[in-house]
């Protein structure tokens, strides 16, 4: 069912936490030609506009991050001093907590409850573990001495993890808070300097967060903001003082970057998203996996890149699934993302939703069928599609295939567990996945499928710990835990010898 859309007013905290402009060089600029329009997604409401960054101010951003990093004091702290800082960035992001998750409700359209854990309360957790790792170094070490050995002469070795430099860090629409907890603090804790560009449909989260940082006191062209479109994204990628591009996107606009920033054989981390597999096993509890399946593929409208859209059931159980997601599709909750109880917001924008009703016509056409959908027709205001499933298609179906972004999954009958396992891993994609049914065999099974991430009967809260990575076209490179932290290091072996000048190797 939905319910009508209210209208509410940002906080005074908030209003003065997301004032518009870009930061560069320690300094806001709000000084630009043109202004892009930031709307709420459920009134379609114009929020506020924010001046556009174009590419001579991208090139200024980019300076300030290589001076920062080249001759400040950022790269040059101990651990224990960029430790310090960290913590206090945490303590002052969980301070504004609140302001953050109702941001996350008119920025994204996500319902105030997902908004308080995924905008407000996740990007805290990842920060606290930045800091500690800040102290730790990656995998626990900045530098570690290596076995001496044996030659001309006895040497000695050390390996040193530096910063890799000046880090390009362009974020998606859907969580800002998240990824911007897993590029730009992720970076911030290895010593590097950064130039962060947000998605233009949602820019604020990304003032919001720069604005705090500024509360801490770090260093001038540490951190700078840039907003602004493919133009302003391409001089940052190929721009030569840039020595990594860590981008979260679209598998489209993630091929560009990585050829923009082939002409500097930059270090590339790309997270692209997913088509991910949901397997209900053989002695799996059916009625149990119903619930938590289809809240997968809607929370967020569908909007993430981990969603695991198509479900894949034994085909004797699949009529009585079909069943259990048609009554609790009929319960879920469209609109209004300010009530508490809402389950499904809108979509980013309009265009969105005509992405997303496209596929689903494609589908139809073909001859998919509505296996269930909740009931009602979406808001008269915002950008809505009503939670659905379908049926009736083959994996290989564009349905199947492609990542639509939206509150969308197909339920797929399978009559063995190797034709589960094939099924599941018959995609471009490899990011994400969920299996049910008892935990062994769902040990087996997951060990079997492409992805980088499994949930077995349903998994355990947000990890800062565990990487977030995949196969195939999902990933390039790593995003959190020790995989992703050391993508912002590089490690440098420094060797000598211990008694005299010994002669080079084949030197006689």
């Amino acid at each position: 069912m939905s319910t009508s859309t209210t209208g509410h007013e940002m906080s005074a905290e908030l209003r003065e936490l997301v004032t518009p402009g870009n930061f560069i060089g320690g300094r806001w600029r709000d000084d630009a030609d043109e202004g892009l329009e930031v709307i709420d997604p459920a009134t379609e409401d114009v929020l506020t506009q924010v001046p556009q960054a174009g590419v001579a101010d991208v090139l200024a951003a980019v300076a300030a991050a290589r001076e920062a990093f080249d001759n400040g004091p950022w790269p040059r702290m101990s651990p224990r001093e960029r430790s310090a800082i960290m913590a206090r960035l945490a303590e002052r992001v969980a301070a504004h907590a609140e302001p953050l998750a109702e941001l996350g409700v008119f920025e994204i359209g996500s319902p105030i409850t997902l908004s308080r854990a995924l905008h407000a309360g996740g990007p805290i957790q990842f920060l606290e573990y930045w800091a500690d790792m800040a102290l730790k170094g990656p995998h626990g070490r900045f530098q570690e001495g290596l076995p001496l050995a044996d030659g001309p002469t006895v040497s000695a070795s050390m390996l040193f993890q530096e910063p890799v430099g000046v880090v390009a860090s362009i974020i998606a629409y859907n969580y800002p808070l998240m990824l911007i907890a897993f590029k730009v603090a992720g970076a911030l804790a290895a010593g590097c300097t950064t130039v962060l560009m947000p998605s233009p449909r949602a820019p604020l989260s990304s003032i919001a967060f720069t604005r705090i940082a500024e509360e801490v006191g770090i260093p001038e062209g540490v951190i700078n903001l840039v907003i602004g479109g493919a133009d302003a994204g391409q001089a940052l990628t190929e721009h030569p003082d840039v020595d990594m591009v860590s981008f979260t996107g679209s598998v489209a606009v993630g091929r560009k970057v990585m050829a923009q920033a082939a002409n500097g054989l930059k270090r590339v981390v790309l997270e692209l998203g997913g088509k991910s597999p949901n397997i209900v096993l053989p002695g799996a509890d059916v009625d149990a996996t119903i619930g938590p399946s289809i809240l997968r593929f809607t929370r967020n409208s569908g909007q993430g890149c981990g969603a695991t859209t198509r479900v894949l059931v034994p085909r004797e159980e699949t009529e009585r699934w079909s069943e259990g997601a048609r009554k609790f599709m009929d319960g879920l909750v469209v609109g209004d993302p300010w009530d508490e109880r809402t389950d499904v917001g809108p979509l980013i924008r309009r265009e969105q939703v005509r992405s997303v009703e496209g596929y689903v016509d494609r589908a139809l056409e073909d001859g998919a069928e509505v296996v269930a959908q909740t009931p009602g027709a979406p808001p008269e205001r915002g950008f809505y599609f009503m939670p659905s499933l379908f049926g009736g298609v083959d994996n290989d179906a564009e349905i199947c295939q492609e990542e639509l972004f939206g509150p969308v999954g197909v339920v797929i009958p399978y009559d063995t567990v190797d034709d589960a396992v094939r099924l599941a891993n018959a995609t471009r994609y490899g990011l994400n996945a969920t299996v049910w049914g008892p935990t062994d065999e769902a040990m087996r099974v997951a060990r079997r499928i492409r992805s980088g991430t499994v949930a077995l009967n349903g998994g355990g809260p947000e990890r800062p710990d565990a990487p977030w990575s995949g196969w195939g076209e999902s990933s390039v490179g790593a995003e959190r835990g020790e995989a992703g932290f050391a993508e912002f290091f590089q490690v440098k072996h420094v060797h000598w010898p211990l008694a005299g000048i010994g002669k080079p190797p084949g030197v006689r």
